[in-house]
């Protein structure tokens, strides 16, 4: 007879972490369904998650460590493989140094507290000259960016209080597909249609009519315009005394600078570029700042255009100014309760702001953000000769040819180095290209605890869950891939001895150290933890997995009013005014499009794609499953263009060929193209290899001067095309 075991869990696909129940069969992952019982997903989950048992069964899956040779790729031992890869890479830095080394984490590695933790480790213990990338530099950056200008510290970032808000503007996001970002809210549809049902307004500014702006209200907007618009906003709400400058006074510094900033952009000055009508800003801005409960909540399509670092400075600043900053139902930076919350971003903050200020990237010149790097210029940091030329690569959880912009320039560069690393569980387009890959766990073959996203719940919540079924084949969790290389590298560097003998002595003490340790240790001493047992039933790791299987709800409601504790200078204000926002305020008003290319390619998300690795799960491949992108009708009138043709779209940096579907749910002058897509026969996922499509993002530009200067953020949106039919 079977051993059938039902156990309560959660997904780690996207940001809302879903509550889930695995069906585990004689140890095998048999099916997910959602958790009826947790508190805040409540019995839902979406298509994606469903289907991760496929992911995870997958025959294409990789299982074993693999080898490349001139005949292809073939297994190999855990301890060969780690042995010649350390041997590799202690040759590279014999010979340069720690700059000859880079490692790139993709989105999925947020989700595991382990593998953040464990890279970390890494790449502080090789030393400082090591290249850091991130898929933050084409995701979030921008957001992190402005964050430290106002606050002092990336890590203090405004959400909406949804469950408070009467009035929520929704920028450049379309959580009814992405299900929210920067913002930890199950169920989030359901939470947007609450604020509706209590007689509030939701109202989505977006150049598309997306699947969140057909259930509310959409306003439509030229491409990369969004702080044109917010300076609008601003200069109506100075202008008409709609700012609530007494109330934030005491909180600021440069009030008057950032007045003056915005007096030359009145809605009348920006219409043209914006494509909204002076009076629907006017009444926007009006509602903002006379609704007492009200939040702009912006995200991937306000951070990626040519100025993200200066919208989402701008959509907090109009927080700010309209009075709905750290207020009940406004927007307002969660935090997670440590004690002396305050004096560790003060001090958090002060160690960033000097890592920014002091490490630049080798091309470019770029500052580093959360000690990482712009991932755009990857490539070139590998080509170019040098010193700290990258020579020895490692790349975990992510697809960065398909990911970065001009994916081929990576790929061609991969292929140059003297050692090239992947931890994956699929060869994609990138790990095919790779010495070594290495096979990584699911997050069902793991413990976890979701440290990155706690600042971001819309509802204060903890959930950790043990690892629902062992690892497939000889797959490892990512932490302990690292551990191995960390032991067997411990000669080759002072901080890596001292972690591998700390290491030892621990577990000769019968307390040997692990990632869990720490996680446990944060759950322990944040809001809801038992201080050590100072707190009498208070939460643990072990409590959490074991007592609250669904999780435990800290608190119903956002804590507000505790602003300066989120603010990391020494004078506990919000610093309004900045150099570099004054140059980026300038370089706005001289943008204009170049000659020969008409329109504008935004991205777009799709329900059942996640970014680039679940085309292989046959429940998301269903039906007539492809690439496509979106036209507006009037416009492939214009071109002769049909519903359903192929038409070619072109760049300054590059073309592709994908077919579009036409529709008057877009703006004028704009093309929506879904990433992520691209799958060119080089990896091993056969599915996604017959899907195919074309890779977005060979339209898009890998040098310097089109890279974010204040964020490294790659320009992913608004890129300025031409589309001629096929």
């Amino acid at each position: 007879m079977s051993d059938v075991v039902q156990k309560s869990t959660f997904c780690r696909i996207c940001e809302p972490l879903c509550g889930m129940i695995a069906t585990v069969e004689d140890g095998r992952l048999t099916a997910l369904r959602p958790d009826k019982e947790h508190p805040l997903s409540a019995g839902f989950a979406c298509q994606k998650g469903i289907a991760f048992t496929e992911v995870v069964n997958d025959p294409d899956r990789v299982t074993t460590p693999m080898r490349r040779t001139p005949d292809g790729f073939v297994p190999v031992s855990w301890d060969e493989a780690l042995t010649d890869i350390t041997a590799r890479l202690a040759a590279v830095l014999r010979e340069r140094g720690s700059g000859a080394v880079g490692w790139y984490m993709g989105n999925p590695g947020a989700f595991s507290y382990s593998h953040v933790l464990s890279i970390l480790a890494f790449i502080k213990g090789l030393g400082r000259h090591t290249h850091f990338y991130t898929a933050s530099s084409q995701d979030t950056n921008s957001r992190l960016m402005a964050s430290q200008l106002l606050y002092g510290t990336p890590t203090s970032v405004p959400i909406p209080d949804l469950t408070r808000t009467d009035f929520l503007v929704v920028m450049g996001a379309n959580p009814v597909v992405s299900h929210g970002s920067f913002l930890t809210a199950p169920r989030i549809k359901d939470r947007m249609h609450d604020i509706v049902r209590r007689g509030g307004r939701v109202v989505v500014i977006d150049p598309r009519k997306t699947e969140t702006a057909a259930q509310f209200e959409w306003c439509g907007i030229v491409p990369d315009t969004d702080a044109l618009l917010l300076l609008s906003l601003l200069q109506v709400m100075f202008a008409e005394e709609l700012a609530h400058t007494g109330e934030i006074a005491a909180q600021t510094a440069g009030l008057d600078w950032l007045r003056s900033q915005a007096a030359p952009f009145p809605p009348e000055a920006t219409a043209a570029r914006t494509g909204i009508d002076p009076e629907v800003v006017r009444a926007l801005a009006r509602d903002l700042a006379t609704t007492p409960r009200a939040a702009i909540y912006g995200r991937l399509g306000t951070c990626v255009g040519r100025h993200g670092t200066l919208t989402s400075y701008l959509i907090d600043v109009v927080n700010l100014v309209a009075g709905n900053l750290d207020t009940p139902g406004g927007s307002v930076i969660g935090g997670m309760g440590l004690p002396g919350q305050r004096w560790v971003n003060v001090g958090m903050g002060a160690l960033l702001r000097r890592i920014y200020r002091r490490r630049r990237s080798r091309i470019g010149g770029f500052r580093a953000v959360i000690g990482s790097e712009p991932a755009a210029l990857m490539a070139k940091e590998m080509t170019t000769p040098g010193e700290r030329q990258i020579r020895a690569m490692f790349v975990s959880a992510g697809n960065p040819v398909l990911s970065v912009p001009n994916g081929d320039e990576l790929a061609s560069a991969l292929d140059s180095l003297d050692l090239s690393v992947a931890l994956d569980f699929y060869l994609t387009e990138t790990s095919a290209r790779c010495d070594y890959v290495l096979p990584v766990t699911t997050m069902y073959e793991r413990d976890d605890f979701p440290l990155t996203f706690q600042p971001f719940q819309a509802t204060p919540f903890r959930q950790a869950t043990e690892a629902v079924i062992e690892p497939v084949g000889q797959a490892r969790p990512e932490w302990e891939i690292v551990g191995g290389l960390l032991q067997r590298l411990s000669g080759q560097s002072r901080v890596f001895a001292v972690l591998t003998g700390a290491g030892r002595g621990l577990t000769r003490l019968g307390v040997p150290f692990t990632p869990r340790r720490l996680a446990d240790g944060i759950i322990r001493v944040c809001a809801g933890g038992d201080r050590f047992g100072l707190r009498r039933g208070g939460l643990t790791f072990a409590r959490l997995t074991r007592d609250h299987p669904h999780g435990a709800v800290i608190a119903p409601h956002l804590r507000t009013g505790v602003l300066k504790e989120a603010i990391s200078y020494l004078n506990g204000r919000i610093q309004l005014a900045h150099h570099d926002i004054a140059s980026e305020i300038a370089a706005l008003r001289q943008m204009r499009q170049p000659v020969g290319y008409p329109l504008r390619m935004i991205g777009m998300r799709e329900p059942r794609s996640e970014n680039s690795w679940m085309h292989n799960a046959p429940l998301l491949m269903r039906g007539d499953r492809s690439h496509h992108g979106l036209m507006n009708a009037d416009d492939a009138a214009e071109l002769m263009i049909d519903d359903g043709s192929d038409v070619t779209v072109s760049s300054p940096y590059g073309r592709i060929t994908v077919p579009v579907t036409l529709t008057k749910d877009i703006v004028p002058g704009v093309i929506a193209l879904p990433h992520g897509w691209g799958h060119d026969g080089t990896g091993g996922w056969r599915l996604a290899n017959r899907a195919g499509g074309a890779n977005v993002n060979q339209l898009t530009s890998s040098e310097p001067d089109d890279v974010e200067s204040l964020s490294g953020m790659a320009w992913l949106t608004g890129v300025p095309v031409r589309v001629e039919p096929v």
